[in-house]
């Protein structure tokens, strides 16, 4: 039986350039990604946005959506990858936005999380479990984005829906 490859050794093979935006994924994402090695060939950076203060100034959110529909919102998620992208001059980038729980936030339930890419693609989840659960699939969702694989069935049955920003 043959080995499945991974997010990151998809990213390593293809060779561009990749960044992150995390938020309520507190620096996971990048801290993943930096477990494997030869990554420094790709990865240019992360930006840990857990502010919608940081959002805005950092990685130019704009600010009135922010005010008009918080932070978790698929196209705040999309504007923190295109900030990102900005920034560190990557090709691919990703962005996590959410609620990671114990409770709601914001309006939204624990486990409602958003993944947004650069080119304006933006999915929502639906994560059940606890805060580290859902820190763990917010991880593994957007690598699997970010490397755009397939989502394994354990991530795809929680996606709700994919929007697309311009």
């Amino acid at each position: 039986m043959a080995a499945t490859t991974s997010p990151s050794e998809v990213l390593l093979k293809k060779g561009d350039t990749i960044a992150v935006a995390e938020s309520l994924t507190g620096g996971l994402v990048c801290a993943t990604l930096v477990q494997v090695p030869g990554i420094s060939e790709i990865l240019r950076g992360g930006v840990v946005s857990y502010t919608n203060e940081i959002k805005a100034h950092v990685l130019d959110v704009d600010r009135d959506l922010l005010n008009r529909e918080g932070p978790v919102n698929g196209q705040v998620a999309v504007q923190m990858a295109r900030g990102v992208a900005e920034l560190t001059g990557a090709a691919h980038t990703v962005s996590t936005t959410g609620v990671a729980g114990p409770g709601p936030a914001d309006g939204f339930d624990a486990g409602t999380v958003w993944i947004g890419r650069e080119d304006g693609r933006a999915t929502l989840f639906l994560f059940p479990g606890g805060r580290e659960d859902i820190r763990e699939s917010s991880v593994l969702a957007a690598l699997y984005i970010l490397a755009e694989m397939e989502l394994p069935e354990k991530l795809a049955k929680f996606r709700q829906k994919i929007e697309t920003w311009k």
